[in-house]
């Protein structure tokens, strides 16, 4: 038999949530409850950002350094930051992040020099990132990765914020978290949906992940 030979699934977030109700065992049918349901599904994608590194959600940006200015705003949006580098013209420079103890014990703080080597993330409501040394030119810039926000789950005729291998973990999350919402709840649909929950992101997180090669080297002493 002949197979469909396209590959254009993407349920959009009613569809999604037509189906976490299915799986929940009952159905939908106030505008109350679509609220509820994507509500729900917007407080789920947050967990996502709590439990490990979504990779689909990583991009790189850049600041153009000022000279004298020591802090700069990173978008409102942003989880966390990655990985960092300096730029100056082609070439980049790894630049180390430190924590709030080793930004403390730096006493010279005004200190300038022609490129910073260290930055101290604050994960601020608006997040900021420090530079030090600070920057005596404006030749250089600050290039990073970030772990970004989900989007929202928007409208019903929008799609989700996930790739197609995060689709059966976001419909079973989601009927997991209706069923908690249920008046008369049935504990033992909730433990069942919370374990297939559990089993589909188990999944998807595994196959989430970077390909690269890994190597260990002996320590030279």
């Amino acid at each position: 038999m002949a197979t469909s030979g396209t590959t254009s699934f993407a349920p959009d977030i009613a569809t999604l949530i037509e189906e976490a109700f299915d799986l929940a065992g009952y159905e939908g049918r106030s505008g109350y409850e679509y609220r509820t349901a994507a509500r729900s599904m917007n407080f789920l994608m947050a967990e996502w950002s709590n439990i490990g590194l979504n990779l689909w959600a990583i991009d790189q940006d850049s600041i153009a350094l000022v000279a004298g200015q020591q802090q700069y705003d990173l978008p409102l949006d942003t989880v966390d930051v990655i990985d960092q580098c300096i730029r100056i013209s082609d070439t980049d420079y790894r630049i180390t992040r430190v924590g709030v103890g080793t930004w403390a014990s730096i006493s010279n703080k005004s200190q300038e020099n022609n490129r910073p080597n260290q930055v101290y993330i604050e994960r601020l409501i608006e997040p900021v990132v420090n530079v030090w040394p600070i920057p005596d030119n404006d030749n250089c810039s600050l290039v990073y990765w970030r772990l970004r926000r989900l989007e929202d789950a928007g409208t019903p005729d929008k799609t989700p914020d996930v790739p197609y291998r995060f689709l059966p973990a976001l419909s079973a999350g989601l009927a997991w978290k209706l069923a908690m919402k249920r008046r008369e709840i049935d504990f033992n649909r909730v433990q069942m949906l919370k374990g297939a929950y559990e089993e589909q992101l188990g999944m998807a997180m595994a196959e989430d992940r970077g390909r690269e090669s890994f190597f260990i080297y002996p320590s030279k002493r």
